[in-house]
Formats: structure tokens, C-alpha cells, sequence
């Protein structure tokens, strides 16, 4: 998605709680993304940036759409119930 989409959407369902909730969400979203190698960062409360370590990057219009953009920019499919996250996420 261009980042123009991305502003102009109307807000997704599970964005609700204010810059507080949103930046709580982006934290816990990169304890998951982070084993994979990727990163969430919020953009002007609107949209999201998804990165990986090769510096590709990808606009999300919302949470629903990261995991999608997580596996296109990995390249293979991420299993969120891989043993090693689990147990990292455990801690």
C-alpha cells in the first residue's frame, strides 16, 4: 500500500485505546516480530512501518495486515507457535 492509502483509511476496529493503547500494541507486536527479524514502528498514529534487517520496509494500514506483510517481507511463512519464540515470549 502507498502511504497516502494508508492515511486516508478509516480507523480498524482493533486501533482503539488512544496513542497510549497503540504504542503498547506496537511493543508487544515486536516481542513476536522481533524473533523473525522484523520491527514495527508507529507512523503518526495512522499507520504502521514494518521492517526487516536488510532495510526493505512495508506501510500497514493496521494490525491486521502485519502478520501478511511479516511473511511476504520474511519471505516464508513465520509459524507464531515455533518452540523457540514460545519460550522466549515466556520469559
Amino acid at each position: 500500500m502507498c502511504a497516502l492509502c494508508g492515511v486516508l483509511m478509516e480507523e480498524h476496529w482493533a486501533e482503539d485505546g488512544g496513542r497510549r493503547g497503540r504504542l503498547s500494541r506496537v511493543r508487544l507486536a515486536n516481542r513476536v516480530l522481533d524473533h523473525f527479524g522484523l520491527r514495527l514502528d508507529d507512523w503518526g498514529c495512522r499507520t504502521y512501518v514494518l521492517r526487516d534487517r536488510k532495510g526493505r520496509s512495508a506501510v500497514v494500514a493496521n494490525l491486521g495486515e502485519v502478520w501478511v506483510e511479516a511473511e511476504r517481507l520474511a519471505g516464508r511463512q513465520l509459524d507464531p507457535l515455533d518452540p523457540e519464540l514460545v519460550t522466549a515470549l515466556a520469559l
